[in-house]
């Protein structure tokens, strides 16, 4: 018989007089770990196969099985006879009785929701979204829209500049441009998205928010088409007693052009709020992207979504909107 079969021998019957006495379960943990655990003695053994020779390696794996499946099956019934073979735990006792915390379900942040509304509302209108890029060439973000070389709008103090003829978009007109360029009229859209202009952050202005702008061009469009769409949306999205009236102003991309105001109730009280700007899409526009004016025009609106935000949920700081706070997330 070869040493390695006296040895599997001898450990077979040492480890089973020991597991005979064995009284608790630390005691058996032991006794797992240095006789058949991942350093015991029986894998020990396991380097010592490469020394068996060839003509004793199978009666020898042989007998490693045996007093291996011995072993194991003298612990588990020795374990289940003490009743437990881990170490009995230590800490403070969990009561399952006790109630537990309550699971707090996420939700859309307010602006996600508004912006969904105000889609929804347009899209019962008619309009359909575009979009487009937030880094802008000069072109699509000023010449196109009728703002020439020397407008102070293009000043590099008040835009976000990245190089010489790229920066971040100052608004969304840019989307009206590029989905005119690449279809035809009929057109009738809305684009929704982050605009960044370098203003001081206050309770009322951010270098970073969002605006949705609407275009229509079709023949025949005139501002008692612009007025409408913006009373049945003022009246869908405020409520039926919301009033719209639009007061002459300026922008280079409109001819004529109005700010928009609407009249709603805030907080409980009834007053005149500026949500922005709108009016008649300026001939040189059309001209800038291939539409004919003498045969198509067109009304364009451009709105704060921050400032819809702010005034339907009685929101008095914009930076609220940006903190991650959860007090303020989770009650508006």
């Amino acid at each position: 018989m070869s040493a390695m079969l006296e040895e599997l021998n001898s450990i077979e019957s040492q480890a089973l007089a020991s597991l005979k006495v064995i009284a608790d379960a630390d005691s058996l943990e032991q006794w797992r770990l240095a006789w058949i655990g991942p350093k015991g003695r029986l894998k020990g053994l396991l380097g010592s196969m490469k020394d068996v020779s060839p003509a004793d390696r199978p009666a020898v794996g042989k007998r490693l099985n045996e007093v291996k499946v011995a072993l194991d099956g003298a612990f588990e019934e020795r374990k289940g006879s003490l009743g437990a073979a881990r170490p009995q735990a230590t800490g403070p006792m969990l009561d399952v009785t006790e109630p537990g915390l309550d699971l707090t379900i996420g939700r859309r942040h307010v602006l996600t929701r508004t912006i969904d509304e105000l889609i929804e509302v347009f899209a019962r209108m008619g309009f359909t979204v575009a979009t487009g890029p937030e880094v802008e060439d000069e072109y699509h973000n000023f010449t196109a829209l009728n703002i020439p070389p020397d407008h102070p709008a293009r000043d590099p103090l008040d835009n976000f500049f990245l190089d010489g003829k790229h920066l971040l978009r100052t608004q969304t007109s840019t989307v009206q441009i590029r989905a005119m360029e690449q279809s035809r009229p009929p057109l009738r859209i809305v684009s929704c998205g982050r605009v960044y202009r370098p203003d001081e952050v206050d309770a009322t202005h951010s270098f970073m928010f969002h605006q949705i702008e609407g275009l229509y061009v079709d023949r025949n469009v005139s501002m008692v088409d612009l007025k409408t769409t913006l009373l049945q949306f003022a009246h869908a999205y405020f409520g039926a007693q919301a009033e719209v009236k639009l007061t002459p102003s300026f922008f280079p991309f409109t001819e004529p052009s109005a700010e928009m105001h609407i009249r709603m109730n805030v907080r409980g009280q009834w007053r005149w709020v500026e949500l922005g700007g709108c009016g008649m899409v300026d001939p040189n526009v059309f001209e800038a992207v291939g539409y004919d004016p003498e045969e198509w025009s067109g009304f364009a609106f451009g709105l704060g979504i921050e400032r819809i935000a702010m005034r339907k949920y009685g929101i008095p700081d914009i930076r609220w909107l940006f903190e991650n706070d959860l007090r303020f997330l989770t009650s508006v």
